[in-house]
């Protein structure tokens, strides 16, 4: 389990900004500890399902319906070191830019999920990748049983501990109350503490220092990387991106650009 938060800070008063930054940095590596050590299998399994279309030359779609969940598919997406055939579905319902609250509002109807996946025509032959961090938005579950329904493989990226935990009547549910993790075909669990801020502060009644946003980029890139690695063993040289503003990042990028123009919705 994760660790109990504590306060640096004791019962009262203002808390020491280095007690704080050990606890955050200790609470965050013990959340990734348990990632690295209880996931491996999935990621392994996840890995050779990425690496079987990368090698067909088919796209791997990516998708984290919900506030900053989004921030999970963009961090896999047209990023140094990641993989080009990843495409991210940038839908502008639930991103934050859109305004928080009608970002939230979004996340919580159901039937917009569905449209989503309709609108990109996502189907047999296709592999999703839902990311959301607590893992029980309509949206959310909406895309996963759309997807599922239209043939995609799936596979979710969330805290099954935050899942369970959360009633069934909450507002952010789905009407069928199901969570990601029992509807997807491989699940990778980012065991994002129900609440997801950790640290308490002496004189404060509410914890400060979310961490599902370490979990879920760390899950994700962990998989990118098993990926590679599973296409190296193919003796398959994927095509990769390289930071434009690193020296020879646009001629090195500029190589794929015309086999993935077209192709991934938001490049």
């Amino acid at each position: 389990m994760t660790p109990e938060p504590t306060s640096p800070a004791g019962p009262a008063g203002p808390a020491d900004p280095a007690a704080l930054a050990a606890e955050y940095f200790e609470t965050i590596t013990a959340l990734m500890g348990r990632i690295r050590a209880e996931e491996q299998a999935a990621i392994t399994e996840a890995a050779a399902l990425l690496a079987e279309q990368i090698a067909g030359d088919r796209l791997v779609h990516v998708y984290g319906p919900g506030g900053h969940s989004n921030l999970a598919s963009q961090e896999v997406f047209f990023r140094a070191g990641g993989l080009m055939h990843v495409s991210a579905i940038l839908d502008e319902g639930t991103l934050l830019s859109s305004g928080a609250l009608r970002s939230m509002a979004i996340e919580r109807t159901p039937g917009y999920g569905r449209i989503v996946i309709e609108d990109h025509q996502l189907g047999e032959g296709d592999l999703l990748i839902l990311v959301n961090a607590y893992g029980i938005n309509a949206a959310l579950i909406d895309a996963a049983l759309t997807a599922k329904e239209r043939g995609c493989t799936l596979i979710g990226v969330s805290s099954r501990e935050h899942a369970d935990s959360t009633a069934p009547e909450h507002p952010a549910r789905h009407p069928s109350k199901q969570n990601l993790h029992d509807v997807v075909d491989l699940h990778i669990d980012t065991k994002i503490p129900v609440g997801d801020a950790v640290i308490e502060i002496g004189g404060v009644a509410e914890r400060t220092g979310a961490v599902s946003t370490f979990a879920s980029a760390f899950a994700m890139n962990w998989m990118m990387m098993s990926t590679v690695a599973a296409l190296a063993e193919r003796g398959i040289d994927p095509p990769i991106w390289r930071s434009g503003n690193a020296p020879g990042g646009d001629e090195a990028n500029g190589q794929f650009i015309a086999q993935f123009k077209g192709r991934v919705t938001s490049l």
